[in-house]
């Protein structure tokens, strides 16, 4: 069994990451992104139109998405799973405790599994898609949310160049994300099919850096690193970070953007009643007929 707390290769330390989401869930989590995108992507699968009667959701947090999946005419049974038993506590249904990187499932277990910005906390986003995957039942549906690599950029700017101009240095504080132009392709790379990725941006605004951070800790987002730094960030730093935040980034009403990419995920696992790509040279009709042009062939060309 991998050492999941103690293996250095291990981008995350998942002691804290799960030691964060606990504390969340013990003094009340900050919840609106999370309900938000879950009802976002129970609006995606309004539009699938199909049944569903065993489904997963991976990561439930504040649990709107599983109540929500629950109430869904088609599903039977909504299995729970989140690394905090905070989270779990006190939910009806089949509660698992566990880390999505290592999923506990068997094969062909579920017809549906949702996910809501959790999976952007994989060392190894691409082998936890093949569990999933592997977890699906023949086309079987993923629908995931994750957060995509323009998020919390001003964050992100604002600390980096306060330390840097107070320490002469920066160390690792938030996490790497996907692009929108990967994701397809780590779907795809997982074994699923007709994967699909597409992104959306949305901006909160706070009177200040620290409500930012302090809902980020309340969200259980915050820094979780493995090489991150162990002692407490200096004042200074601080300060400068909230001073180069306001003046980059400030609104004109005093406010602060912070911007949060949103990267949804929509991919089958591979059935046999799914379109299948035709064979090479199976066409009825050429290309060059059905567009009206003339066909060269290999090495020829038009004359000018």
């Amino acid at each position: 069994m991998p050492a999941a707390d103690t293996d250095p290769v291990m981008l995350f330390d998942r002691r804290a990451w799960r030691r964060h989401r606990e504390r969340a869930a013990r003094h009340g989590p900050v919840d609106f992104l999370h309900a938000d995108i879950a009802l976002r992507l129970i609006e995606r699968l309004d539009h699938v139109g199909r049944a569903f009667p065993m489904a997963l959701d991976l990561g439930v947090q504040n649990g709107v998405l599983a109540r929500r999946l629950a109430a869904r005419q088609g599903v039977e049974q909504v299995v729970w799973l989140d690394p905090a038993i905070g989270f779990l506590a006190g939910r009806a249904g089949w509660r698992v405790a566990a880390d999505p990187e290592w999923l506990p499932f068997g094969e062909h277990s579920f017809d549906l599994v949702a996910s809501t910005l959790a999976l952007h906390w994989a060392t190894d986003l691409p082998g936890v898609l093949i569990q999933l995957r592997k977890a699906l039942k023949p086309d079987g549906l993923f629908l995931g949310a994750i957060f995509g690599g323009a998020t919390l950029v001003e964050l992100r700017t604002a600390l980096l160049e306060a330390e840097l101009s107070e320490e002469n240095g920066a160390s690792p504080r938030l996490s790497p994300t996907i692009d929108l132009a990967d994701a397809a392709a780590l779907l795809q790379r997982a074994g699923f099919a007709m994967p699909v990725a597409d992104s959306e941006a949305i901006t909160v605004t706070y009177p200040d850096m620290f409500a930012l951070m302090r809902d980020l800790r309340a969200m259980g987002e915050t820094n979780a690193l493995a090489a991150r730094r162990k002692s407490l960030t200096r004042r200074a730093t601080l300060a400068r970070a909230a001073v180069l935040y306001a003046d980059r980034f400030g609104l004109a009403d005093g406010r602060l953007p912070a911007t949060f990419e949103i990267l949804y995920l929509t991919a089958w696992a591979p059935g046999p009643d799914q379109p299948q790509p035709l064979r090479p040279g199976s066409a009825q009709r050429r290309l060059a007929e059905a567009l009206g042009t003339v066909e060269y062939s290999a090495g020829d060309r038009a004359a000018p």
